[in-house]
């Protein structure tokens, strides 16, 4: 039976499970692991794994895929905990939501003798842990997909199927540039919405504020429910893109204020800008959701289940205990 390992039962990880799962992949086992007893029995319960371990040493022996979807800064700790116990042709990967530092961990702490290859799931909601969890989380979201120089192309073909089987579209990306943009459209909305709640909620009029704010405020804050884990992370390992990011919204908020005060007709023609250029955004993400389901080509999820469940990659793992096997009987190379 081919074995699948998610470390990390929150609400990535949890929604990564049940969507395997509800792919019905034949002679497959899906293990969860997780420092929380909590969090893994209620994956079990919910459906989301086959069986849970708490070490993750002990759940990848034997392991063909090993994805880490916990918090970015526990990343490098897990990496070194499983370097010594994985299988040679593992394929590891994660879903962390920045990339040049993940990718500088693993080529640091994993084995040349897995392949690594760097996902990140555009995707998620305000509800933190696997209580949050759904399958259907991923349904035609973006699912960046970054090969680290030593991924082997099934290893990289794996894990795009991956992406297919949740339900996502893969895209692949550099992780420097990963980190720039998402900077803007995913990191720079964290910090939006947890200023604009501390900015009114410390508001002496706040306890009649929250009576009469409704679904633009909601809208708005939504992000500032989700887990700090998040901030922490993206606050060390993608500063520098979040920082300009900011820089570049408070000269648009310098602009706006100073049309506000000075200049009503440039106020809401800025207004009326951004509404368009919102509105165009959602036509062409809507127009491209429309044109992934008129192809009708093999599936990356259906390409997946035939490396997985022919056998291809437990070949390819064989292959690459043989090469490691030649290696030492012909010693170090002078």
């Amino acid at each position: 039976m081919d074995r699948i390992v998610i470390i990390g039962m929150g609400l990535i990880g949890g929604s990564v499970g049940l969507a395997l799962k509800a792919a019905q992949l034949n002679n497959m086992e899906i293990v969860g692991v997780d420092h929380s007893w909590e969090a893994v029995n209620l994956a079990k319960k919910r459906g989301a794994i086959d069986r849970f371990e708490q070490s993750p040493a002990d759940a990848v022996r034997d392991a063909q895929i090993v994805i880490v979807a916990t918090p970015l800064l526990a990343m490098p700790e897990v990496f070194k905990e499983l370097a010594p116990v994985l299988p040679n042709g593992a394929i590891v990967t994660d879903t962390g939501s920045t990339k040049a530092q993940v990718m500088a961990w693993a080529s640091e702490h994993l084995p040349e003798t897995v392949s690594f290859v760097g996902g990140h799931p555009m995707a998620g909601k305000e509800t933190p842990g696997i209580e949050g969890a759904t399958a259907d989380l991923f349904k035609d979201a973006t699912y960046c997909v970054i090969p680290s120089l030593t991924a082997a192309n099934p290893a990289v073909e794996v894990v795009v199927g991956l992406a297919g089987i949740l339900g996502a579209k893969h895209l692949f990306i550099e992780a420097e540039e990963h980190d720039v943009l998402v900077g803007g459209i995913s990191h720079l909305p964290l910090v939006l919405s947890a200023a604009l709640v501390s900015a009114t909620s410390a508001s002496p009029s706040w306890s009649e504020m929250g009576k009469l704010a409704s679904s633009g405020f909601r809208d708005v804050s939504r992000l500032a429910s989700g887990n700090p884990d998040l901030a922490e992370g993206v606050s060390q390992t993608n500063q520098a893109s979040l920082l300009k990011w900011l820089d570049s919204y408070m000269d648009v908020l310098t602009r706006y204020r100073k049309l506000l005060a000075e200049d009503n007709e440039g106020f809401l023609a800025e207004i009326a800008a951004a509404r368009d250029a919102r509105n165009q955004w959602v036509l062409e993400k809507t127009e491209g959701v429309q044109e992934g389901e008129r192809i009708e080509l093999p599936s990356p999820a259906e390409h997946m289940t035939e490396m997985l469940v022919g056998g291809r990659i437990a070949e390819f793992m064989r292959r690459q205990d043989e090469r490691l096997s030649d290696a030492d009987k012909r010693g170090p190379r002078r």
